[in-house]
C-alpha cells in the first residue's frame, strides 16, 4: 500500500491517493472489493474531461452485484486504468495500488477536506459493520 502519499477515504468505499499537487488517483477500497467479491467487469461510464464531484466514474461488476464509483473531487479526468479492460481481477488483487481506476486533475484541493483519513475510514467501517 501507498503509504508516502496521501490518501483520503469515502463513506461509499472510494479513495483517493494524491500522485503529485494537483493530479490524483481514484478507486475503490480494500473493504468495497472484499464485499463485492470476485470483479468480473469495470466499465468507464465517464469519458476523459471534466466531472463533477459526486457523478458516477465506473460501473463495477462482480459475481455479487452492480456497483457504481462516484467521483469523490470535481475536477478533469485525465486518464483511465485500461488494464482493468482486460484484468479486472486486479481491483480484487490489489486494490489501492494496480487497481486504481481513473486519474484526475483536481480544480478544487478543499474539496480533499470533505474527505476522511484511513482512521476515520476505518472506524466508519467498524461502526458500519
Amino acid at each position: 500500500m501507498m503509504t508516502d502519499k496521501k490518501t483520503y477515504y469515502t463513506k461509499e468505499h472510494e479513495w483517493l491517493t494524491l500522485v503529485d499537487d494537483k493530479l490524483a488517483r481514484i478507486g475503490i477500497t480494500e473493504h468495497a472489493q472484499e464485499q463485492l467479491g470476485d470483479i468480473v467487469f469495470i466499465d468507464f461510464t465517464a469519458d476523459l474531461g471534466d466531472i463533477a464531484s459526486g457523478e458516477e466514474i465506473v460501473t463495477v461488476e462482480s459475481v455479487k452485484s452492480v456497483s457504481e464509483v462516484y467521483s469523490p473531487v470535481s475536477g478533469t479526468i485525465t486518464k483511465q486504468n485500461e488494464e482493468l479492460n482486460d484484468s479486472p481481477e486486479m481491483v480484487n488483487e490489489s486494490a489501492m495500488e494496480n487497481g486504481w481506476m481513473i486519474e484526475i486533475e483536481l480544480s478544487d484541493l478543499n474539496e480533499l477536506s470533505e474527505l476522511m483519513d484511513l482512521e476515520a475510514y476505518n472506524t466508519f467501517v467498524e461502526e458500519e459493520e
